[in-house]
């Protein structure tokens, strides 16, 4: 069971918590013995409600004041994007004139950018070949401050992603993984997991890695979140009992529901559908928190205790959409620190970082920053 493994640090945590309630109390007693109890009172009562919760739930709440300041880590690619813009896409058998830029990508790096931008420290582990991509990444990671871990396998080439986007931001990507798919589960370091605040996994590295990190992660009582991207014929749903938050596009959870032999209903596009009818999919996945992405139809949350439909933001034109999933999910791994693990305000947070970043043309370089986001 999660809860045996993780209650019993979680609650002393939650008992370090009311300590410093109480130290901080100590000034305010002495000058109003009343305000003070009540503060502390109060605090205890908070608590007791996210140890009930956890009880129940089985999902890791985050403390306030000892787990937002520890990094976020995320386990999962990088890939060199070669990017070609054009106007429209070539028919099979055509030739088109576009315009090419490079850079920094691949799911995981991506979603550890956004996550820095957006506030959080952050730490990533992935894998390389031995040429110039690899060494421009450790550079690119220096300099936005992300604490890198990068195995590296010679006979492999690093990751590249050739990404057409025509001139309505669409975009059309074919990934060759290369070292990605040669990340292994003793290229994780001992430790780095139990020391973080949560753990960020994709798709797109070798799934041995993935299952083994977050299975470490649920044993160190680590918060868990998974961006099922992107969606593979070998995705393996007991991956679903391994999260505590899943994080789905709509195409991506139309096509995991059709995995599972339970389809959408009707066929309709998962945007179409009730609020009411499209948490019910959400809630036979598993996970206690599910957030559907839905591009210009906002987020929709489902929470064991309700669903809520999180707006996009409006008047935003598309240039490029290639990073806007790994823009939400850094930002939203950022903002459940920010706000004390509240996951409506973490994804309006994080919608506002993904409206910024289709933007722009790119993904990692595209990624929105604190400041423009709390604009």
């Amino acid at each position: 069971m999660f809860v045996s493994r993780c209650l019993v640090p979680r609650v002393g945590i939650q008992i370090l918590d009311l300590k410093r309630a109480i130290a901080d109390s100590k000034a305010t007693f002495k000058s109003d013995s009343k305000a003070a109890l009540s503060k502390v009172r109060c605090i205890a009562q908070e608590i007791a409600h996210r140890a009930l919760f956890e009880i129940v739930s089985g999902f890791p709440v985050l403390h306030k004041g000892t787990m937002e300041n520890a990094p976020v880590l995320v386990v999962g690619s990088f890939v060199q994007d070669l990017t070609f813009g054009t106007q429209s896409f070539p028919m099979p058998g055509e030739t088109v004139v576009g315009k090419f830029t490079t850079g920094p990508g691949g799911k995981g790096s991506n979603q550890a950018v956004a996550a820095r931008r957006a506030g959080a420290d952050v730490r990533f582990v992935g894998a390389v070949g031995r040429d110039a991509f690899a060494d421009s990444v450790r550079t690119f990671y220096e300099g936005e401050g992300i604490d890198a871990v990068l195995a590296e396998y010679p006979n492999e080439a690093t990751g590249t992603a050739a990404i057409l986007v025509n001139d309505s931001g669409e975009n059309e990507i074919v990934v060759a993984l290369g070292a990605n798919e040669r990340l292994s589960p003793g290229d994780i370091p001992e430790g780095i997991i139990r020391s973080s605040s949560m753990l960020i996994c994709q798709l797109e590295c070798n799934l041995d890695a993935v299952k083994n990190a977050l299975a470490r992660a649920s044993q160190a009582g680590v918060l868990r979140i998974l961006n099922p991207a992107p969606m593979r014929p070998d995705f393996d749903p007991a991956l679903l009992g391994q999260a505590d938050i899943f994080i789905p596009n709509e195409t991506e959870f139309a096509a995991l529901l059709a995995l599972l032999e339970r389809p959408v209903p009707d066929n309709q596009d998962p945007a179409s559908l009730p609020g009411d009818r499209l948490d019910a999919c959400c809630r036979s996945l598993g996970p206690p928190i599910v957030l559907v992405t839905l591009g210009a139809h906002g987020v929709h949350l489902s929470t064991p205790e309700g669903w809520e439909r999180i707006p996009a933001v409006s008047g935003v034109k598309a240039i490029d959409t290639t990073g806007a999933g790994d823009a939400f999910v850094g930002a939203f791994a950022a903002g459940l620190l920010r706000f004390n693990g509240q996951h409506a305000e973490a994804a309006r947070f994080a919608t506002k970082a993904s409206a910024i970043c289709v933007s722009r043309e790119g993904t990692a370089p595209a990624m929105a920053r604190l400041e423009e986001i709390e604009r």
